[in-house]
């Protein structure tokens, strides 16, 4: 029955190889949801590349057969997709999830082309599938997929994932500052709550883990209104108003080091503290799996 979350990239707008980022990596977004028989992927960042590994290191002898989500096409979210191993094994089957016209699966296909890539998107040999969400929700494996719709430019997905009784939210590259109901109310009153409104809140109620973007620090936000990320402690007080159980913090910004985000999460935890709510606060870091399935 297992539902295991494995973070792969955790980086937002671009790779940050280095010492700076070793602890909490430098990959682009990239995170595995598995049960026992189904493997989703959600977002094709650099961290795809080394997901792609370890699938290829005990392989089943049937074939791979994979579940790929996209919020969105920027490139720090589909540029690890070349670099896919499984994608050129014959007896891998890839379903693409999207829109009736799967913008997703012909994104993935145009960043190889020859000005871009030397490999074409015809020469992959795995079974590429694309397929549709019917009404936002799809059923992938023993997995049922909701998504729903975020501010940001361009335009973003989040996917609220369900196995078993248990709910996981990956919801990436969200403005939620751009959404407050009160924008003026933390000034006025800093430990109350920054209400967001009830359409974005309700697809995460009572999850078990969100995974949210929480690229900026209060301080950092101001300079960066309209590139479509959030400010961590407003994520957080989003995951109290849902009532969430576990709150990781992930798209870490490119020039914030292991320290800086040591002490993002430190700020986002203590203002959980503050509020009063029992919330587990941490930063997502590659490598790092965790089970939601347990009591």
């Amino acid at each position: 029955m297992g539902f295991f979350v494995r973070f792969w990239g955790v980086r937002g707008s671009i790779p940050t190889p280095g010492p700076r980022t070793r602890r909490y990596g430098g990959n682009t977004s990239c995170i595995e949801m598995r049960s026992d028989s189904t493997v989703l992927i959600f977002d094709a960042g650099t961290g795809l590349r080394e997901l792609g590994v370890s699938l290829m290191r005990n392989p089943p002898k049937e074939g791979l057969d994979l579940h790929l989500f996209l919020s969105h096409p920027h490139w720090d979210h589909i540029q690890g997709f070349p670099f896919f191993g499984p994608a050129y094994l014959k007896n891998t089957t890839l379903t693409v999830y999207g829109s009736e016209k799967n913008e997703n699966y012909q994104l993935l296909s145009g960043q190889m082309s020859n000005a871009y890539f030397p490999v074409a998107f015809k020469d992959l040999s795995a079974r590429i599938v694309p397929k549709a969400f019917v009404d936002d929700e799809v059923q992938a494996g023993d997995f049922v997929v909701k998504r729903f719709e975020q501010k940001h430019p361009g335009g973003s997905a989040g996917f609220r994932v369900e196995h078993g009784g248990n709910a996981c939210v990956y919801a990436t590259d969200s403005e939620l500052d751009l959404m407050l109901i009160d924008p003026n109310g933390p000034a006025k009153a800093p430990r109350t709550l920054r209400r967001l409104p009830t359409p974005l809140v309700t697809p995460m109620k009572n999850a078990d883990l969100l995974i949210a973007d929480a690229q900026y620090t209060d301080e950092e936000y101001p300079a960066k209104v309209g590139w479509g990320h959030a400010r961590a402690n407003t994520v957080v007080d989003l995951a109290i108003q849902a009532g969430v159980k576990q709150l990781a913090l992930t798209h870490h910004d490119p020039m914030q080091s292991d320290r800086d985000v040591d002490a993002k999460v430190l700020t986002a935890s203590e203002r959980a503290r503050s509020i009063g709510a029992e919330l587990d606060v941490f930063g997502a870091r590659e490598g790092v799996t965790l089970r939601l399935d347990r009591g």
